[in-house]
């Protein structure tokens, strides 16, 4: 199935119920509408620029609800751009129990992966080797500053609170673990959180699976409720 605009739009409500679930308050552009996006002037420009807002996506896959992901990016910088100097990136993540996005690594990025509230997020984990193919070596990473080994395919388990580092070059896969989330419409969800370096997802991302897109094709089905990240109107000038 195509990612739909009413998949998004309903993924953007949910992503907001459980964000004021758990006492979370995100800047009040989260909150705009078109309307508000269409009248907005060039001293927002550093939101649309750094892809600041709601991100929905199925990376192609056409099984959202399994390989897919809603999240809400509140700072970023840009690489080597002028006029964007900061060098971290900050995102709120909406965690389904099982919904995750492909297997993927970072050429660049460091991320901190953090459970904030909720169920537990299980965090999958492979080194990848000179190729870019997982590799058949053993690793270290840090799970709340404490340096572990893995192996090949390990899974680390984090609980509220509980957070762990994805060093570049590192493929992963993480999703909230099935029964431990909070209820909605029968499905657990947890609130988790990224703090990286700055993001690119246009050159950083190297994806496993042939399908692997950032920013996937949607099919119009209903009018939208909100602007994506990428898909801000330009700037409007006042005369």
């Amino acid at each position: 199935m195509n990612l739909k605009r009413s998949m998004i739009n309903a993924s953007v409500e949910t992503a907001k119920k459980v964000i004021d679930h758990f006492g979370v308050h995100l800047p009040p552009f989260a909150y705009w509408t078109v309307d508000q996006w269409r009248e907005a002037g060039p001293e927002y420009t550093e939101i649309r620029d750094c892809m600041l807002g709601w991100d929905v996506t199925d990376f192609g896959s056409k099984d959202f609800y399994n390989i897919g992901r809603t999240l809400f990016t509140v700072r970023n910088g840009r690489m080597n751009v002028a006029g964007y100097p900061k060098q971290y990136a900050e995102k709120w993540l909406i965690d389904p129990e099982n919904q995750r996005a492909p297997a993927h690594f970072h050429l660049s990025k460091r991320e901190d992966i953090i459970c904030r509230a909720g169920g537990n997020v299980l965090v999958q984990l492979t080194k990848a080797d000179a190729e870019g193919q997982p590799s058949h070596e053993t690793f270290t990473t840090q799970v709340d500053g404490c340096t572990r080994r893995l192996g090949p395919g390990d899974i680390v388990r984090l609980r509220p609170g509980e957070s762990l580092t994805i060093h570049p070059r590192t493929i992963h896969q993480f999703w909230g673990e099935e029964g431990t989330g909070w209820q909605v419409d029968g499905v657990g969800y947890t609130l988790s959180a990224e703090i990286s370096s700055v993001c690119d997802d246009h050159n950083d991302n190297v994806f496993l699976v042939d399908y692997g897109v950032r920013f996937p094709e949607i099919e119009e089905d209903e009018p939208r409720t909100c602007f994506l990240c990428h898909e801000y109107p330009a700037a409007l000038i006042a005369h």
